[in-house]
């Protein structure tokens, strides 16, 4: 080889290999703006979901919402896919899943009625250290000191948002504690489902499931709404729908450890929502506590990855 060639192939090597940082760089980049989009659509979904349930029966909002968002995604994956989109051998276990969902949206919902729009989302931030006991207790994970001390840290920061009185916790509160709860638990089943459904069956008879569970919910109460809240129905669902695919995409883009930290963007969201529509200020408590909860979380995220990472060098 002449040097001319050695030197021109050494170039192209060095080429492909800024191509490949660059194009690396930009899926991180890409998937980061998508997370930070999706913080907002959900946002949105709770803000709209709080607004509407002021008005309607609870099971209204959550059934519309369920409902716009099925019909939109089956408009899409339906034409696509056809039937074989519903194809599985765990019907079972998504019909689970869609019960465990169902009700935890309901109890979300519920809090944001009963509380701060952003108190109850930082309590649902807590969902990650539930995840974390659950898959300790029932898939029997190691937990070393470190994971402890962040579990215990974030449950302490749950309790400073929740603010306890002498006897119990608020309502709001204790709904919004049983939605992370449930979540935690439903993200730790999944873990297990991804291995044999894809993310289209995953998505489609989530959606399908929590319809038909919310449904039930109608026999509560019904409200005739108006042309204007009729609208904002609509968008609840669509908005629910739009921050999903954002979420699902921004975790196809790039790991989990680069685009997940970005999601606590919706507290900021939320709170500022807060502010201006409902003039909610958060309290130092508030605020104090969701640092605790959010730090726990990250914490808990990087400690997980540098697990991994030994595990794959060894």
């Amino acid at each position: 080889m002449t040097l001319a060639a050695e030197s021109q192939t050494t170039a192209s090597a060095g080429t492909v290999h800024v191509e490949t940082r660059n194009a690396a760089t930009s899926n991180v980049s890409r998937g980061i703006f998508c997370m930070i989009l999706a913080t907002v659509a959900f946002a949105v979904t709770h803000a709209l979901s709080k607004w509407l349930v002021a008005g309607y029966p609870v099971g209204q909002v959550m059934f519309s919402r369920s409902l716009v968002g099925f019909a939109a995604c089956a408009a899409f994956l339906l034409p696509m896919h056809g039937t074989s989109v519903f194809a599985t051998k765990r019907p079972l276990a998504h019909l689970t899943r869609g019960f465990a969902q169902s009700a935890s949206q309901t109890f979300s919902v519920l809090a944001f009625s009963l509380m701060p729009l952003a108190g109850a989302i930082a309590i649902n931030f807590s969902a990650p250290l539930w995840t974390g006991l659950v898959a300790i207790i029932w898939l029997k994970e190691r937990a070393g000191s470190a994971r402890w001390a962040a579990l215990l840290a974030g449950f302490s920061g749950v309790l400073i948002v929740a603010n306890p009185g002498l006897d119990s916790l608020t309502l709001g509160a204790m709904f919004a504690l049983l939605n992370a709860m449930i979540l935690g638990t439903v993200t730790v089943a999944v873990r297990s489902m991804t291995r044999t459904e894809s993310v289209n069956t995953l998505l489609i008879w989530q959606l399908a499931t929590v319809t038909i569970f919310h449904s039930t919910l109608l026999f509560f109460g019904v409200k005739l709404p108006t042309l204007g809240d009729l609208f904002l129905f609509v968008m609840c669902g669509l908005a629910n729908l739009i921050g999903q695919v954002f979420w699902t995409k921004a975790l196809m883009l790039a790991p989990a450890t680069a685009v997940s930290p970005f999601f606590y963007f919706m507290l900021v969201w939320a709170a500022a929502i807060g502010f201006v529509v409902w003039h909610e200020i958060p309290s130092p408590a508030l605020i104090t506590g969701a640092c605790i909860v959010v730090a726990s979380g990250l914490f808990l995220l990087w400690h997980e990855a540098q697990g991994r990472r030994r595990a794959l060098k060894a």
